[in-house]
Formats: structure tokens, sequence, C-alpha cells
């Protein structure tokens, strides 16, 4: 079947014949609205590695050291606090470590506001503390 043709308008040569070529790009779902049990989704993960474990591995590595990186700086209150959790955020939820993205975003939330934050502090303490044990529990060799 011939790819299907439309004309669109070139500025000053009125309508051009132009090829659509489509391709099929599979379907991948959006985080879920409410995550799976446990600290990690790893059927996020597997989905946003491909199934690929030797990546998963590599980003649960990663994401293990940025976090704890990240919560020892965040302790010491600095002023670019809130790029330091929109990057803890955006990490976690990349890897299916919801409960850490939103306690994340409510961290963020927090310092925007100027608020005291050590009750959102402690709480993304908690869930990062999860979300590492749940890693090095599947990184440990059996």
């Amino acid at each position: 079947m011939a790819p299907p043709r439309i004309s669109v308008c070139v500025w000053g040569r009125g309508p051009q014949p132009m090829s659509l070529h489509f391709e099929r790009i599979e379907w991948m779902p959006s985080p879920p609205l409410v995550p799976g049990d446990g600290p990690i989704d790893f059927d996020h993960l597997a989905r946003m590695t491909l199934g690929d474990a030797g990546i998963e591995r590599e980003v649960l590595v990663m994401f293990n050291v940025q976090s704890a990186r990240l919560v020892h700086t965040l302790a010491g209150k600095p002023s670019d606090a809130s790029t330091l959790l929109h990057t803890l955020k955006g990490s976690a939820r990349a890897i299916g470590a919801f409960a850490v993205a939103d306690a994340a975003a409510r961290l963020e939330a927090v310092v925007a506001r100027g608020s005291d934050r050590s009750a959102a502090f402690a709480e993304l303490g908690v869930a990062v503390a999860e979300a590492q044990a749940a890693i090095e529990a599947i990184l440990r060799p059996s």
C-alpha cells in the first residue's frame, strides 16, 4: 500500500505534495495513577528500561547513589533545595519509586512556601530508605 499523500503550503510556492510515512510505535502506558505494592514499581521500571535487566540494575544503582547524596545535601537546607528535589522527583518517577517522588514533591511545595521542612523531610527520608532497601534486596547477589 502506498503511503498517503497530503499537500502542504510552502511560503510563496503554494500547495506542494508531501508523502507521509507512518511507523508503528509500540504502546507504552503511563505510570500508574495508583502505584503497585512496594516502594519500587518493577513493572514500570521494566517498561522504562525496555525489559533490559542490565539497564535496570544500572539505573537502580545510580538511583541509590543519587538519592543518598541528595538527601544528605538536603539535610543542610541548601539554597537550591527546590532544584535538588525536582531532580530527585524525576529520577524517582523514572524508576517507579513513586512514594519517593510524591514525598519529594511535597517537600518541594513546603520549601516553595517557606514553611517548616522537618516533617516533610522526615517523610522523604523514610520513602528513600524504603526504596533503597528494596533496591539493595534486588541487587544483592543470591
